[in-house]
Parts: C-alpha cells; structure tokens; sequence
C-alpha cells in the first residue's frame, strides 16, 4: 500500500468500490463518486488499488482467498526499535480493506452468477479496456462502466460517461448494454453509447444494435424498441420517453477519442455536462432558461477555455470565471444581443 494513503481513504475507496456494483444503488451514486475521485488525487490511487486487490481476490477459489485474508490480518511483532506508529495503522487499514473487499467477492459468488467488475476514468482521461471476452471497451473522461459476465450472457451498464464497445460477437452469450432505461443488444457491432443522467445517445459505427427502454423486450416489435444500423444515431429523451433516430458519420460518433466533442442539436445542459467532463474548472448553468438552448458543433477538449469565450457571441448569456469554476448566466439587461453567426 502507498505510504501517502491513510486509514480513512482506503476504507472509502472500499466502501465506493462495493457500492457501485450494486445494482439497486442509483445513478446519482456515480456522481458523487466522481466528486470524491476529484476533491484529491490520492483518491483516484486509492482507488485502483482497492479495485486491484479485488481483481485479485475474485480470481482465487474460496480456499485460497481465506487464507490469504488470515494472513494478511494477521499480527505481526514488532521488534522494539521499530516505529509501528507509521505503518500499523496503514496495515490495520489494508487489513480492513482486503476483509470488506473479500466479504463482497463472497457475497457475489453466493448470491449471484456473475462478479461485477468495475472500470472507471479520471475527468479529462481517456482509457481503452479489454474485457475478459477479448471485447474491447474505450472510455471517455469520467466514465464509470460495470460489467456482469456469466455463462449465459454478457451485461455492462454504463453509469455515466460515454464509451465506445467493439463487441467479440457470441451467439450463445448476448452482449447488452444497460444506460439508464435503455438496453442496447449487440448484434456484431461496433457502437458509442453517450449518458448525461437518464439523457441517452447511441452511435452506431458497424453492424446492427437492438435498443429498448425498461418496459420493453429487447429485439420486440412494439412501440418501445428498434433496431439502428451503422451510421445511424438514436437519442432518448427522458422528458418524453421517445427514441429518434438520426444520421452521424464513424468520425462524429468517435470523434471525442480524438479530443474533440461533437455535438448535433442538443441541449446546452447536455453539453455542459459532457464538457465538464473534460475541464479543469467546472462550468455552471445559473439560469435555467439556458439549459434548453441548442447547440450544434465541435469543441475542442483542449480549449474548453477559448469555446467559454465566444459563447455570448452565439447566446444569450454572460460568463463569469474564477479559480473554482465557470458561471453561465442570462445576458444582463441591455446587453448587445447575440450575431446569427454560426454555431
């Protein structure tokens, strides 16, 4: 264990570990999670290491994982010239951690078939994941990923974030997607999944997806399904609970992997949101009037700061910055409203 890491981190970094592979625990938690991974970079550490020795202990039999926790609980002397007030509490931490981490890789194989795992980027990080179908999985900023993979398929919700899956097409396992109340079934496909809350959008690149909310059967025929092949777009509102489907070329729907975010006819919220996950400073909507303003174009991830500026040339509204954050707000009285310039 890192010597920087104190009690109190590691056994939140266990806490946050267990809770977000419950299934019953709700989006939110995902939120406040990336709070936590921000407020310290020992955090994020804390975190992967957590994340690591559960790994670790979900691939030993029930045999082996005891034994090693008793070891590792263990007292162990101390000579006298040692100074056990540096590492003792460290370990007596380490120890609760491997326990609270172990006491859930139990519970998962008792009360379920499949173990979560879970795969998680920092804000403005970009991480690709294989999983163990040899699927491979490439995360935008602050994005959080479970998967649940047993004999009879293979499940992965998306917390929040975006995340684009190249699926290892198997007959006999289906490869869903959950994100929010949607349920997206690969059908040898290629496809980028973008959440902003219960908001959801699905890029396909390549093949064929079947998408469904909660109260229909993925692949059904009724109201509640359809089925989008490559180069299609389908976005869900919540607000109405609709489904619209779109065209998006394979360079706008993965077009974040190269740092930069596109957008086409969307809520200034929804952008916000998916740009917060990429600045430095947090950005604000104050007045909620802006929120339902639509946008439509590109930001580069890199000048978040210079996109901030020139926003009042196409809005109605003001920016006011400091050191923490980024406000929007409406344009005060009198202000010269905004040129028709393109967005």
């Amino acid at each position: 264990m890192d010597k920087r890491m104190d009690e109190k981190t590691l056994h939140a970094a266990a806490d946050w570990w267990t809770r977000l592979r419950d299934p019953s625990e709700a989006a939110r938690t995902v939120e406040h999670w990336l709070e936590w991974i921000g407020a310290d970079d020992r955090h994020l550490e804390a975190f992967e290491q957590v994340t690591e020795l559960g790994d670790r202990l979900g691939s030993l039999d029930d045999l082996t994982r005891q034994q090693f926790m008793r070891e590792f609980a263990r007292p162990v002397a101390v000579p006298p010239a040692a100074s056990p007030r540096r590492w003792l509490p460290l370990a007596a931490a380490a120890a609760a951690v491997l326990v609270l981490v172990g006491s859930y890789v139990g519970w998962s194989r008792s009360g379920a078939q499949a173990v979560p795992q879970v795969y998680s980027s920092a804000i403005a990080q970009n991480r690709s994941v294989t999983l163990p179908d040899g699927s491979t999985v490439a995360l935008g900023g602050a994005s959080t990923l479970t998967t649940r993979f047993s004999h009879g398929e293979r499940r992965v919700e998306l917390g929040g974030g975006e995340a684009f899956f190249q699926v290892k097409h198997d007959a006999q396992r289906p490869f869903i997607v959950n994100a929010g109340t949607l349920f997206i079934r690969d059908v040898g496909t290629a496809f980028d999944v973008r959440r902003t809350g219960q908001r959801v959008s699905i890029a396909v690149t390549q093949g064929r997806v079947q998408i469904a909310n909660n109260a229909g059967v993925v692949g059904s025929t009724d109201t509640g399904s359809l089925e989008a092949g490559a180069g299609e777009l389908v976005s869900y509102d919540p607000a109405t609970s609709a489904m619209s489907i779109g065209k998006i070329t394979p360079e706008q729907a993965t077009a974040w992997r190269s740092d930069r975010l596109e957008f086409i006819d969307e809520p200034l919220g929804v952008v916000i949101a998916n740009v917060n996950r990429y600045s430095a400073r947090p950005i604000h909507i104050a007045d909620a009037d802006l929120k339902a303003l639509t946008f439509t174009g590109n930001i580069k991830t890199g000048a978040i700061d210079s996109w901030l500026s020139a926003l009042p040339q196409v809005f109605p509204l003001r920016v006011s910055e400091d050191t923490s954050q980024v406000t929007l707000s409406d344009a005060e009285p009198g202000q010269k409203p905004p040129s028709p310039a393109k967005q």
